[in-house]
């Protein structure tokens, strides 16, 4: 009988930038490959990941699975550099967008539209000067204990930098395990908003959801065993 592999959990370093950019498209359409969304995945992949990467990677963390990389953590505890970059990247994201744009298939471009029309009314409010985070795993890697051993490195990470908070915003669905079960992590769930870019591809409502956790209280994902 073959013996399933633990997960090795440990820090980003530059040599994983390549496959933490691939991996971010392999799951940026619900868990699966943005391919049929959207086709430029160098622009995706910086979107989602240029900063975190190239400008605080101190608060990466990366899975392995018999050594290879199945998932990773992009985390931030200095909020200000992070929404100053944003602000640098998204000018900068835009312009490449547009000039590429006629090259683009009818779902890029549809893709495009949602941007530029409807994503910034439909990604629901963030705290401000609060750490946060991203996580994406390989469905080879999905598991809850992949998930706490990689959370916990972060969550554990931030507390010895002294954050009291941290959140994160999560795409969830009728198929799939919403509030409750960010309740039983430790999370507040702050707010929610449908996002409408999936209603033509997904047969259920996919919404994105705002939630915070209080390190004071925990640290860890979980709550603390009586």
């Amino acid at each position: 009988m073959e013996r399933e592999s633990k997960p090795v959990i440990r820090n980003y370093t530059p040599a994983d930038r390549d496959m933490v950019r691939r991996l971010c498209c392999d799951t940026g359409f619900l868990g699966q490959p943005i391919d049929p969304v959207f086709e430029d995945r160098e622009l995706f992949a910086n979107f989602l990941t240029g900063y975190y990467t190239d400008w605080e990677p101190e608060s990466a963390f990366v899975l392995e699975l018999d050594g290879e990389v199945k998932g990773y953590l992009l985390g931030s505890r200095r909020p200000l550099r992070h929404q100053l970059y944003s602000i640098y990247q998204n000018l900068g994201l835009l312009v490449r967008g547009l000039a590429r744009y006629r090259r683009y298939n009818s779902a890029s471009r549809r893709f495009v539209h949602w941007i530029l029309y409807y994503g910034w009314r439909e990604v629901p409010a963030a705290p401000r000067r609060t750490a946060h985070f991203h996580v994406n795993l390989l469905p080879e890697a999905r598991s809850i204990a992949s998930t706490r051993a990689l959370m916990d490195a972060y969550l554990h990470y931030l507390h010895e930098h002294g954050e009291k908070r941290v959140y994160g915003q999560m795409v969830t669905f009728e198929s799939r395990r919403g509030a409750k079960m960010f309740e039983r992590y430790g999370f507040r769930v702050l707010n929610r908003s449908e996002i409408s870019k999936y209603r033509t591809l997904h047969p259920q409502p996919v919404f994105l959801c705002t939630v915070i956790k209080n390190l004071d209280e925990n640290s860890r994902l979980y709550a603390a065993e009586k």
